[in-house]
């Protein structure tokens, strides 16, 4: 078999249109019910294995056009080389090379996403042949939220987010293909781990939402007929929009003077909006830097 030297994956961003935390587990992690759709918008990991083979010691670099993503052991892509060849007894030396799109702390799902495009990318450089069941168990040990970007449509997440199932595919043709609108002010980044603490400690009013009505709320979307909006939920967002209030300021100027209506994605500081067919993106972005300044992240993508 000729195997390839170099791959390269594109590595999406993601949004949650529905995320509904539902309760703390007695080994720390939280309980959720959530639908998350990958973006065609999103980073580029190419892994280089010419060259490299000879030692076998499982040597992996990270070069990213980014300074502020790590290079050493925290960086998730380098975890996930090392878990590949754990499982899989691959362990040649690859230089892995990251473009980076999706901004930093975001709640986009950059570093998960990322993780993934590493197994996938190992998974073709060795020839292991994985399937999804093994690639998704990898994927789960890396982080929470990892297992997602492996079906390659909106999914329904559950537990603290490794369980994953394709969601129905009458549903999820209500999704694919509508454009939305991300957008992060440049100097907010929010840690995944502080505000899922903040709301295990009460830092909103019925901070959770309980299992039975969590999926109630989501059957019936599923079973009906309505559009995305109708589904947009999160209820971590009381507790970031009490500490970054800059978040529910502009969310409800766009919603006044564009008729938008913004959610926050994930634990944020990215919020995004559904966009209909006429609405005039370069005004939105206008607002958008005018209330954040220019460095401002403005993003138009498509749901897959």
């Amino acid at each position: 078999m000729n195997l390839p030297q170099t791959v390269t994956i594109f590595s999406p961003a993601k949004i949650n249109l529905y995320l509904a935390v539902t309760g703390r587990r007695s080994d720390g992690y939280h309980d959720l019910v959530s639908v998350v759709a990958p973006l065609d918008f999103g980073d580029e990991l190419t892994a280089d294995a010419t060259g490299r083979k000879a030692n076998g010691e499982g040597r992996y670099t990270v070069e990213c056009d980014v300074p502020e993503v790590p290079a050493g052991g925290d960086n998730l892509v380098v975890k996930a080389a090392a878990a590949f060849a754990e499982a899989t007894g691959w362990r040649e030396s690859v230089a892995f090379r990251l473009t980076k799109r999706i901004p930093l702390g975001a709640g986009l799902g950059g570093g998960s996403s990322n993780a993934v495009a590493a197994l996938l990318a190992l998974d073709r450089l060795s020839g292991a042949g994985l399937g999804r069941e093994a690639l998704a168990t990898l994927a789960a040990h890396l982080g929470s939220d990892c297992p997602l970007f492996l079906p390659g449509g909106p999914v329904v997440m559950r537990g603290r987010g490794d369980r994953v199932e394709p969601l129905p595919a009458a549903a999820a043709r209500r999704l694919r293909g509508r454009r939305v609108l991300l957008y992060k002010p440049a100097s907010v980044a929010v840690g995944t781990a502080w505000a899922y603490s903040r709301l295990a400690a009460g830092g909103a009013t019925g901070a959770y939402l309980p299992p039975a009505e969590a999926e109630r709320r989501l059957a019936a979307w599923i079973d009906g007929n309505a559009g995305a909006e109708e589904l947009l939920f999160n209820n971590l967002e009381p507790v970031v929009y009490r500490k970054f209030v800059a978040l529910p300021v502009l969310g409800e100027r766009l919603r006044d003077r564009f008729g938008l209506a913004p959610r926050m994605s994930g634990s944020g500081s990215s919020s995004f909006a559904l966009l209909p067919a006429d609405a005039p993106v370069e005004a939105i972005t206008a607002a958008i830097r005018e209330a954040w300044g220019a460095v401002a992240f403005v993003q138009v993508a498509t749901i897959g």
